[in-house]
């Protein structure tokens, strides 16, 4: 059975997640909208599936917060995941981490700047929306090593795989909050 668990950030949840094994291989059922919604789970109106495919250990992404809710999942490996509120409030800053794996599933709604940190090699990270990528989307972006979020990254900085535009995305301290 899936199991739906709150997080000290509002809206934000922990999936626990069946999975199936045997000498072949695993088999989950990554998203099961009846079974979450009699947990709670937010009616989520499902319009993209994505898929990332993380080739080394410490590629870093994010952090973000895109105008939609996301559902993800990993397919293969283990990630660090890093949520962040970004969203007006007396949570604005705080930070929840997660190890992904393809036993569990995050839900991050909107306002939250979601981010990872590949553990394993060769990492598929799959996250559901429900809303499509448009260029006119409007997204809100923190460093993701900015000493005020207190992130312990598996990966240091230095050793991190990430892109320029991500290194480049401004401390908490420039944001105000409810940007997002």
């Amino acid at each position: 059975m899936i199991t739906v668990k709150d997080t000290s950030v509002p809206g934000l949840l922990e999936i626990e997640l069946v999975v199936h094994g045997d000498e072949r291989g695993w088999f989950k059922e990554s998203f099961q909208r009846a079974e979450l919604e009699a947990q709670g789970f937010p009616s989520f109106g499902i319009v993209q599936s994505n898929v990332s495919y993380n080739r080394e250990i410490g590629v870093t992404r994010g952090i973000h917060a895109e105008p939609w809710d996301k559902y993800i999942s990993l397919a293969h490996g283990r990630a660090f995941a890093a949520i962040v509120d970004l969203r007006a409030g007396p949570g604005f800053g705080r930070v929840e981490t997660f190890e992904l794996h393809p036993g569990n599933a995050i839900f991050v709604p909107r306002g939250c700047g979601n981010s990872y940190q590949t553990l394993t090699a060769d990492v598929v990270y799959t996250y559901l929306v429900n809303d499509h990528w448009s260029p006119e989307a409007t997204y809100t972006n923190v460093n993701a090593y900015d000493p005020a979020l207190g992130i312990s990254w598996p990966v240091s900085a230095e050793r991190a795989i990430r892109s320029p535009k991500d290194v480049s995305h401004p401390p908490l301290s420039a944001l105000s909050p409810g940007t997002a």
